[in-house]
Formats: structure tokens, sequence, C-alpha cells
């Protein structure tokens, strides 16, 4: 697989809306497309490394969160997040300023890389995953499907839940049972929540912290390759 180019200061940032990493599939399109959101403390280069799970040859792209975030994780990467964390678990509202910047991010999708509109899909992880359920659950013509790795469900009000927005999209859930980041609780009722907002979930428990482990990595591979059997 070719790295990932970096788009910062040129024209499809601009067009976009956030800096980027990309890999753009060979032919002309329209391009099946995985949008891959980083979690809290991350940037655009900490999803690649599931890359090689994804489908090949689709259009491969994950933008940078909105909030500069001084607290990163590492030591050598300036770190984003989609919002700032809380002393609670946050509701779906305080997602807004990144669910409206990740909506200018996949409406121009089509434009700037020829991504096919219909075969739009989500990478989430940790806060990434809290992300894209925030945005599909608003936009869910524009999801169709995500893979949520070790993160959290947005709390959802019973009026948005019971417009049923993730009817019949697949979702795959990885939890770590050890993870001290997004507990075990906090992670089986967030499932609770997506599965009663309609989604089809395929949800996988693992002896690990927050992180995917080696069985997870082949899940995730196994559950994408479900997908695009049914993309193409």
């Amino acid at each position: 697989m070719n790295k990932p180019r970096l788009v910062e200061y040129e024209g499809a940032a601009y067009v976009l809306g956030l800096p980027h990493r990309v890999i753009e599939p060979e032919g002309e399109g329209p391009h099946p497309t995985i949008v891959m959101l980083h979690g809290r403390h991350g940037n655009e280069m900490v999803p690649w490394v599931f890359a090689r799970t994804l489908p090949k040859n689709w259009l491969l792209v994950a933008p940078r969160a909105i909030e500069f975030d001084p607290e990163t994780d590492a030591t050598d990467d300036i770190g984003y997040s989609w919002m700032f964390m809380g002393n609670e678990w946050p509701h779906v509202d305080a997602f807004a300023d990144g669910v409206e910047a990740i909506h200018e991010f996949v409406t121009n999708l089509p434009d700037v890389y020829n991504a096919d509109p219909e075969r739009i899909y989500f990478l989430g992880f940790s806060q990434g995953a809290a992300a894209a359920y925030a945005y599909a659950v608003q936009y869910p013509d524009h999801v169709q499907g995500i893979s949520g790795l070790v993160g959290f469900t947005p709390k959802l009000d019973d009026e948005l839940i019971a417009q049923q927005p993730l009817a019949n999209k697949p979702i795959f859930l990885s939890i770590g049972e050890t993870d001290d980041r997004v507990p075990l609780h906090i992670a089986q009722i967030g499932r609770k929540v997506l599965a009663s907002a309609g989604a089809t979930i395929t949800a996988h428990q693992y002896p690990v912290g927050h992180k995917l482990n080696g069985q997870g990595m082949r899940d995730l591979a196994t559950w994408w390759a479900e997908i695009e059997k049914h993309a193409t």
C-alpha cells in the first residue's frame, strides 16, 4: 500500500475544510470511500495503523480533528480532538462543531477526490468512533456503515433514537475488557444505544485495554471484506 499523502496547505484542504492524509485509488471512480477519524489527542496519521484491514483500491482519507489539544499522548506529534471532554460522558450536541466540520469534509469529497457519495463509510478510533456515531445519527444519508474501535457512544435523546437514524446500518464494535479510558460498562451501554437507534451490530470484546489486538485486527478485516462484497 502506498503511503498516505499529507494535504495541509493546498487547495484540497481548503475545499474540504480540514487538513488530511489520503491514499487515492487507481481508476476514474467514483470511488467507495472510508473516512478515518482519529481519537482524542491524536492526528491524521494515527488511523493508518488499521489500513491493512481495509478494502484494497478504495479511497482512504483521514482528516485532522478541529481542536488543537495540547494534552497529546504522543511526545513527537501535535494532538487534536473532535471535542473537549468534561467530567461526564458527552451528549451528542457536544460534538456539534466536529459534526459540521465532518459534514463539510464528506459532502465535498466527491468533487475533490471523486468519492462515491452512495458508498461512504467511516472508521473511528476512540473519540473518533464517538464523532462518527454523532455524525451518522444526524446525517444518516451520508454514512453507509461504521467500524468503531474502542470508542463510546454519545448520549442520544429518546426522540432521536425513536427516529431510527441508524436503521440497517452495519456497525463493527471492538471493546477492550480492561480499557481504562472507555470502561467496559460504558462501551456496553453504547452498544445498546446504537442497537436501539437501528444499527446492525457486530460486536467483539477482547482481553485488552484501549487498543485492538491481533484477533481484533483479523475480525476487523473480515468485517470490511463483507462490507466490500455488498458495496461493489
